[in-house]
């Protein structure tokens, strides 16, 4: 009996332990560099990995960056090469980071909350601190989260293409995380 009671409590334990913690391998980040010259960059990678855990407040997502997709195939080849991305020598994209108004979220009842951010973001081996909102919406054990801000291309050593491509790209970000 003592050993039937243990076992029942460790699986309730670590079912509640892992319910702590949601993610995701097919979020989306979109990146939107278009400018009045040039409509062509903007990209969607929706293979991106993410995590909340809804106890912490930890968050996170890594995006691979040849596996944005551009409509122009010169574009692509652009922002995997050195002067973009340069994805050779820097695979991936990351954010992590926290909310910072995790007690204003009840990750237990059905709703839509607004989510502070801060962490940082490191594209092209530079990491910046980085601020935003996100929307996350409770559906029963499912997190939909969405963010969108800017980032500055220089503040990365990414070139701007002679005014093609926005000086501050927009970035959206969208997950289902269960």
């Amino acid at each position: 009996m003592k050993k039937t009671t243990l076992i029942i409590a460790l699986a309730v334990l670590a079912v509640s332990a892992f319910a702590q913690k949601k993610t995701t391998t097919s979020a989306t980040v979109k990146f939107d560099a278009a400018t009045p010259l040039d409509a062509l960059p903007v990209a969607e990678n929706k293979t991106v990995v993410a995590a909340i855990d809804t106890k912490k407040g930890t968050v996170a997502f890594e995006a691979v960056v040849k596996s944005f997709n551009f409509s122009n195939p010169m574009m692509q080849e652009h922002f995997n090469g050195e002067r973009w991305f340069n994805s050779e020598k820097f695979p991936k994209t990351t954010f992590t980071g926290k909310i910072t108004n995790l007690s204003a979220i009840n990750f237990s009842k059905n709703g839509t909350y607004e989510a502070k951010i801060e962490g940082e973001l490191t594209m092209k081996g530079i990491t910046k601190p980085l601020s935003t909102t996100a929307t996350i919406t409770v559906n029963g054990d499912v997190l939909i989260t969405a963010s969108e801000f800017t980032i500055a291309l220089a503040d990365y050593d990414i070139s701007d293409a002679k005014g093609k491509i926005a000086k501050e790209p927009k970035i959206f970000v969208s997950a289902e995380l269960k």
